[in-house]
């Protein structure tokens, strides 16, 4: 890397005997004294400034970059700037996955996310700031389950970042930040007593989805999709091919997780 130190207050010029002599320039006294200056891999210049008695800055700063583009570690630091909020809405809009997938992630990255990472730069990221992030978002949100979810949500944006060249690394991968505990919370199925009381208090078009979802196991979108011809009256078999889902607002049948259709076993009475 070609770098140089400019010094802005004072010039290098030749008198009239033929002397090469420093003089002081317009700016002599004001301003920063120093811009440490250096072309990029992109083949544009880059500079930064120091103030007066401490050219040692200028000459560490560049030192540090010339390390960093050795160890293939160099950030530019326009990209460096760009925040978290940018970042992110930026990486939102361009996601592939299924909308429903989509308006998960949105929700946890925007509403609880954003609002404390949102102006940090990319750049600036340390692990301190995803521990503070972390302290905070334990009093937010109560369950740890969800919390690993929004956690692993922007660790995957910071992946993207990394990848992007907006910082070298991800904080969320530091050894001293702690993802938050997978839930642990056994799920205790409902009694048959219970059930059938459930049962017996709904309106009577509504009872066959607990006979579906106490019975079979369906979860609440595969109930409201199953139709008639996915029930094998003869084999006892259910055939799960759709689910009723939310997207952008919009109810919609959907394939299973997965697109994949599932079998369930079913006594059918």
């Amino acid at each position: 890397m070609a770098g140089r130190i400019q010094d802005r207050w004072f010039k290098t010029e030749t008198n009239t005997g033929g002397k090469t002599v420093r003089v002081k320039t317009d700016r002599h006294g004001s301003g920063m004294r120093y811009r440490a200056r250096y072309i990029g891999p992109d083949g544009t210049e880059k500079s930064k400034s120091s103030p007066d008695r401490q050219k040692r800055l200028a000459e560490q700063w560049l030192a540090q970059t010339e390390a960093d583009m050795a160890r293939g570690e160099y950030i530019d630091p326009r990209t460096a700037r760009t925040t978290f909020r940018q970042y992110a809405e930026k990486w939102l809009s361009t996601q592939t996955t299924a909308m429903t997938t989509r308006e998960s992630v949105q929700s946890s990255l925007r509403g609880h996310a954003i609002p404390y990472l949102g102006p940090r730069p990319l750049g600036s990221f340390k692990p301190e700031h995803i521990r503070d992030w972390l302290s905070s978002l334990e009093s937010a949100v109560p369950a740890s389950s969800y919390r690993r979810v929004i956690y692993n949500n922007v660790s995957t944006v910071l992946n993207a970042a990394v990848d992007d060249g907006h910082l070298s690394k991800n904080p969320c991968h530091a050894q001293s930040v702690r993802p938050p505990a997978p839930g642990t919370g056994r799920i205790v199925p409902w009694d048959a007593e219970r059930v059938f009381a459930i049962r017996a208090a709904l309106p009577e078009r509504f009872r066959a989805t607990v006979d579906v979802g106490g019975g079979c196991g369906l979860r609440q979108g595969e109930i409201f999709g199953l139709s008639v011809e996915a029930i094998g009256f003869d084999t006892g078999w259910l055939h799960i091919a759709n689910q009723v889902k939310v997207a952008g607002g919009i109810w919609c049948l959907r394939r299973p997780s997965g697109k994949k259709s599932v079998m369930s076993p079913c006594r059918i009475a």
